[in-house]
């Protein structure tokens, strides 16, 4: 399996010694008929971090996604990957360097799983042990067996395997970038969550640097190191991680966007921490299936609460039981959540 590059911790914002993997420098993007669909965009994704697009319908969340990989030309201001113009790049060539997943995956219907997911390596001239080596491990890593799936054609998966093989073939050649475009919209809502924690755990073990795409506010909380809210026309909103544009929108744009979810949402992007437990004697034999970790989102604490036998969940860090939540522990986490200082004004 292809090695990672460090990425970000979950949650944080880039440091400023970070450095930069995409910079979009006053990028502008002017049709013909004077539309306007970016204006003037300033952003830039850090190695190994995982950045959220966000935004009601023609905010130019897609244009901006697709002036990275030269599918949509820039008017004006620059794209750097990895320090170079791409308007400079071969199309191709740079194409072939940039994962890109979208909504209805696009595979190739005549041909296998293993086919699909090989067809990068194969244009890049991969010698074909490597490319069944590398097919196999990226096939295993989206959670599909091979000796299941390598022969299968694309209509005999369901929504939820073929999205998968969209985000191996994407994968494949471990490119430093994937670009996502509502990479799950198209699955139901059961197999959409499954389809974002595996995501999640994958991007995590390459630590590949990714900017997606969605309209879906719980999706970019869920998901992203930090989240870009845009504006029609293009404009940046604000950027900053999930629990600082939750808990501190910064203009109007952003609080209706989140609408009247956000104490909600941030259930889903707070985590449990130490300073939130009660003490607890732990039980003989250390921690039991009933037990949260620490680093659980807030989320699923409550709904491991709400299956209790008891008013409280013990809570492990590896095999060691380290003390419980209950309400009040919820409680003081959300306050925390909402007082803790890099969210003050």
């Amino acid at each position: 399996m292809a090695g990672g590059h460090p990425r970000p911790a979950a949650g944080t914002t880039p440091s400023p010694g970070d450095a930069p993997v995409i910079v979009l420098d006053g990028v502008r993007k002017e049709y013909p008929d004077g539309t306007v669909a970016v204006d003037r965009m300033d952003l830039t994704v850090a190695r190994g971090e995982l950045l959220v697009l966000v935004g009601a319908s023609g905010c130019g969340k897609s244009t901006t996604l697709r002036m990275v990989n030269r599918l949509v030309e820039p008017t004006g201001g620059r794209v750097l990957l990895e320090g170079r113009d791409v308007t400079r790049t071969d199309p191709v060539a740079l194409r072939r360097r940039i994962g890109y997943v979208i909504q209805d995956v696009g595979l190739f219907p005549h041909r296998t799983v293993a086919q699909n997911v090989a067809t990068v390596p194969h244009l890049l001239g991969w010698p074909q042990d490597r490319t069944r080596a590398r097919t196999t491990d990226i096939l295993d890593l989206v959670g599909l067996d091979p000796a299941t799936f390598a022969r299968r054609y694309p209509h005999q998966l369901s929504g939820g395997q073929r999205q998968r093989v969209g985000v191996a073939r994407a994968l494949v050649a471990d490119p430093p970038v994937l670009l996502m475009d509502e990479p799950f919209g198209a699955v139901d809502p059961g197999a959409r969550r499954r389809l974002q924690d595996e995501f999640s755990r994958i991007q995590r073990e390459l630590g590949t640097t990714v900017i997606l795409v969605t309209h879906d506010v719980d999706e970019a909380v869920r998901l992203g190191d930090r989240v870009a809210v845009l504006a029609p026309g293009g404009r940046v909103e604000q950027v900053a991680d999930p629990l600082t544009v939750l808990a501190r929108p910064r203009t109007d744009v952003v609080a209706d966007l989140l609408g009247r979810g956000r104490l909600t949402r941030l259930l889903a992007a707070g985590r449990l921490t130490a300073a939130d437990l009660d003490p607890v004697s732990p039980p003989d034999g250390g921690p039991d299936a009933g037990t949260l970790p620490v680093g659980a989102s807030l989320d699923e604490a409550l709904a491991a609460l709400t299956r209790a036998d008891d008013d409280a969940v013990t809570v492990h860090d590896g095999g060691s039981v380290v003390g419980s939540i209950g309400p009040s522990g919820l409680v003081r986490a959300l306050r925390r959540l909402l007082d803790d200082e890099v969210l003050t004004p």
